[in-house]
């Protein structure tokens, strides 16, 4: 079954002159990869601290706020449509050793903080957001940088499951989701990107790299398409 996407309204166009969509055109770049037949679901870093608490976002040094609470609430209907469907979910968690020790060349751009609402291993921050649950057939699994397939068993697990096409979701936009886009597409996925599941620190850097992912590398598609998509694959598949 392939089943092509449409582009619904883009983050991106707002910050795009003319000039820019005029080479996109010109190249040729964007054309739809649409859906195959065996999917899965990649939750990236969907954890307390990345979206904060409302009311009280200052206390949570990397939340992204608002847009990562409603995108949390996607990324909730996205799985439990997935998981309705037997279509495997795996979900990474993004957590550093309280002294730093994993942290690598990270460390060389942003301070180790001392929160138990970052992404300490055994934080508060660290843990997955309450809007998730993964089923039995499920697979979590920690990450130490930032794409989900670097030093991690991912790759196998997608290969073992016979998986053509990878949805990923979660945050943020332009680290750990780009990353893992690009990654997936250099192994050959079908890559989608459900654009309300994805979120950011800073709309700038959320739009143009949606912009980006959707030129080369992966189709951004409206929510509901995805949705779509899950509800006419046949039932009853292998976890």
């Amino acid at each position: 079954m392939e089943h092509a996407a449409k582009q619904g309204g883009r983050p991106w166009d707002a910050y795009l002159a003319g000039s820019d969509s005029a080479v996109v055109a010109k190249g040729k770049f964007g054309r739809r990869m649409g859906f195959g037949r065996r999917p899965a679901v990649v939750v990236i870093d969907a954890q307390r601290y990345m979206v904060g608490e409302a009311g009280n976002d200052e206390a949570w040094p990397s939340s992204c706020g608002e847009v990562g609470r409603k995108a949390a609430a996607e990324i909730a209907r996205l799985v439990g449509q997935a998981q309705a469907m037997g279509v495997p979910c795996f979900f990474t968690l993004f957590e550093l050793d309280p002294r730093g020790a994993d942290m690598g060349v990270y460390r060389r751009k942003r301070d180790l903080l001392e929160s138990d609402r970052w992404c300490l291993a055994g934080s508060l921050g660290a843990q997955m957001v309450p809007e998730l649950t993964p089923s039995e057939n499920d697979v979590v699994f920690v990450k130490k940088k930032p794409s989900g397939f670097h030093g991690t068993p991912l790759l196998g697990y997608l290969v073992d499951r016979g998986v053509d096409t990878v949805i990923v979701a979660g945050g943020a936009t332009s680290n750990c989701i780009r990353a893992t886009v690009f990654d997936s597409s250099s192994y050959n996925f079908r890559t989608i990107v459900p654009q309300e599941a994805v979120f950011d620190r800073i709309p700038i850097s959320h739009a143009i790299s949606l912009f980006d992912m959707d030129r080369q590398f992966a189709d951004v598609t409206p929510m509901d398409e995805v949705i779509d998509y899950l509800r006419a694959l046949p039932g009853g598949r292998d976890g």
